[in-house]
């Protein structure tokens, strides 16, 4: 990688912003960070004074909120629009009932719990989210939003155009492993893939433009009612995904799109390399078992694959 860096913490994980010229690394930093506060401090699920709190307490009614929070359930329906129902914003009451309902380094194992049903919002509930561009959303009623599935990506897309449209420089934003790429020059960036935060790169892969995302069930994981669970649950269940595959990684137009493509990709389990194939979304695929497949011209890097 050419270029300079930082890292600051986000969104209970990592921020890592990259440029090319390293006289821009501080106002680029500056407007990461901003961008960072400004999406946690509207679209949290474990903010009590964030938009996305009040609108969940009001279900069914009109919710004046920051524009920025319209923005964010926008794209997040449309990434359900984009997915058949696959990606659902709608799944904060089964993730509370399921007990992820604090962040999760605060998230305690609990055992003397019965393992109760959880609420199945029907399967196209997200076409009844309101939204009010000006600032106002309505969640459905008997529902709650829950933007885990594509809060970091929309984030790392509005970092980047940030940076490309006020600072002009070419650059890359990973949050947590969303990663998009800011004006792009054509000399490629070299993305490490892991499937935990901190971990050992599983391999490296170059991209010049676009988005990259990866989802993982190896972590946000935790344990209630004597069952393992983790965070990708699967909207027609209410329930975690059946690990078919344990990390899918994907590349996309913007880092929305691929990672709604990685993380329908986990919730299709057999099915998803037909449906990969079907959208051409070049993807990695780490099977339970730890066996890697390659879609649409994802690069071979056999030193460094998961065994």
């Amino acid at each position: 990688m050419t270029g300079v860096h930082a890292t600051f913490d986000a969104f209970g994980s990592y921020a890592f912003l990259a440029v090319r010229r390293p006289e821009a690394l501080g106002a680029a930093l500056a407007l990461a960070q901003r961008v960072v506060a400004d999406v946690d401090a509207t679209c949290s699920r474990f903010r009590d004074d964030s938009d996305l709190t009040r609108a969940n307490r009001q279900p069914g009614r009109w919710v004046d909120v920051d524009p920025l929070l319209v923005a964010a359930v926008a794209v997040a329906r449309g990434a359900a629009e984009e997915s058949g129902g696959l990606v659902s914003p709608l799944l904060g009451r089964p993730l509370v009932q399921l007990g992820y309902d604090r962040d999760l380094a605060e998230l305690p194992d609990v055992t003397d719990v019965p393992d109760l049903p959880v609420d199945v919002p029907a399967p196209d509930a997200w076409r009844a989210i309101g939204l009010d561009r000006s600032g106002r959303i309505r969640v459905p009623d008997g529902t709650a939003l829950d933007l885990g599935a594509t809060g970091k990506a929309f984030a790392a897309d509005l970092v980047a155009t940030a940076v490309e449209r006020e600072l002009g420089v070419p650059a890359v934003v990973s949050l947590g492993g969303d990663v998009r790429v800011a004006a792009p020059d054509g000399r490629p960036w070299s993305v490490a893939v892991s499937e935990h935060p901190g971990a050992a790169p599983a391999t490296t892969v170059w991209i010049d433009r676009g988005g990259l995302a990866t989802s993982s069930t190896q972590v946000r994981r935790w344990s209630r009612a004597g069952v393992t669970r983790h965070h990708l649950l699967d909207p027609r269940t209410g329930r975690s995904a059946p690990e078919v595959w344990r990390t899918v990684t994907a590349t996309g137009p913007t880092c929305v799109a691929a990672n709604t493509a990685s993380t329908a990709a986990v919730v299709l389990g057999d099915s998803a390399p037909d449906w990969l194939a079907a959208r051409a979304v070049t993807a990695r695929l780490v099977a339970s078992d730890g066996a890697v497949r390659s879609l649409g011209g994802w690069p071979a890097d056999t030193s460094r694959e998961a065994s």
